[in-house]
């Protein structure tokens, strides 16, 4: 199993209504790709929030073809999205994990 992770620290200024757009825009978007059998959402704890609270979204493949399949033909409308929503309200990085189970 391939895990795409996606860690977001997000203002506070916003975070009500990225996290909403995550809930009812993003993540189905993701999901609609078929690439993806599910995902989780996580808020981190233990984290230091002065700018804002930190997020964890990821995103489960069968295979690393597929990952990489999104990474060609969505990954960069789907990024563009965020940015072009929220500007620089939040920062994220991406990285790619293997179950060891």
């Amino acid at each position: 199993m391939i895990v795409y992770n996606i860690t977001c620290k997000v203002r506070w200024n916003i975070v009500e209504g990225w996290l909403a757009w995550q809930l009812n825009e993003q993540i189905p978007a993701m999901l609609a790709t078929k690439l993806f059998t599910e995902h989780r959402l996580y808020r981190l704890l233990d984290q230091d929030e002065e700018e804002g609270p930190t997020f964890v979204i990821q995103y489960f493949a069968s295979s690393e073809e597929k990952y990489r399949q999104f990474v060609i033909e969505f990954a960069p409308a789907m990024q563009q999205a965020g940015w072009g929503k929220w500007g620089d309200g939040f920062i994220a990085f991406q990285t790619l994990m293997e179950s060891a189970e």
